[in-house]
């Protein structure tokens, strides 16, 4: 219970958590958010690390001062395409023992069908689409290895895919997150931006099952 207090404190006031690792560690900022961008999209086992709210903080962070708004979209671009580039690989090798229904130590078979579901209707472009979907966004790229996608299409919509998804939630905290609305409600606008990150998947998700029980 201790840590999922933890976790939603985190998540709901990234502004002044940032502002302490910006206090304490420097420069050394940067190498902690590329690792944390990198392992929220490159490894199945931790789609809970916080992603378009950390962004969106970290550009209302730059626009203080805090950051440089330059380094920080490069470095997190970087971050975001490198993640799903080492998922891409992790998916080609684990791809005989999904084909062969074989449950894999921490990832959890009902998000991979969740993928699945998107595939099927966006087919490559769900690199793309799944890139501003929670936790689904950490599979996306994982089936793609796993269903052996060309790597030069896997890349093409890697690339578009990081550099909307890091670049419009950065710009959005950079030009939004600092008006006085904003900083006045800055939990409440983390948690809307998380509420309406989860809602499409989650709309899709019960359509699903509504369609199954028809």
């Amino acid at each position: 219970m201790e840590l999922i207090q933890n976790a939603i404190n985190l998540f709901l006031h990234l502004d002044k958590h940032l502002a302490a690792v910006l206090h304490n560690y420097g420069s050394w900022t940067y190498l902690i958010l590329f690792c944390i961008i990198f392992a929220e999209t490159g490894f199945v086992v931790t789609p809970f690390l916080p992603g378009d709210s950390l962004l969106f903080a970290l550009g209302a962070l730059a626009a203080t001062g805090g950051l440089n708004l330059s380094w920080l979209l490069i470095i997190l671009i970087v971050a975001a395409i490198g993640g799903n580039s080492a998922n891409y690989r992790i998916g080609c090798l684990l791809a005989p023992k999904v084909f062969r229904n074989e449950n894999i130590r921490f990832v959890k078979m009902e998000y991979l069908e969740r993928t699945r579901q998107f595939y099927a209707k966006y087919g490559g472009k769900t690199i793309i689409i799944t890139r501003f979907f929670p936790i689904i966004r950490t599979f996306a790229p994982f089936l793609a290895g796993v269903g052996n996608m060309t790597y030069w299409k896997f890349a093409l919509y890697n690339v578009i895919g990081g550099i909307l998804w890091v670049g419009s939630f950065v710009l959005a905290g950079y030009f939004f997150g600092n008006l006085s609305f904003v900083k006045k409600n800055f939990s409440l606008v983390v948690f809307a931006i998380i509420v309406i990150s989860l809602l499409p998947a989650l709309l899709e998700y019960l359509r699903q099952r509504k369609a199954v029980k028809s």
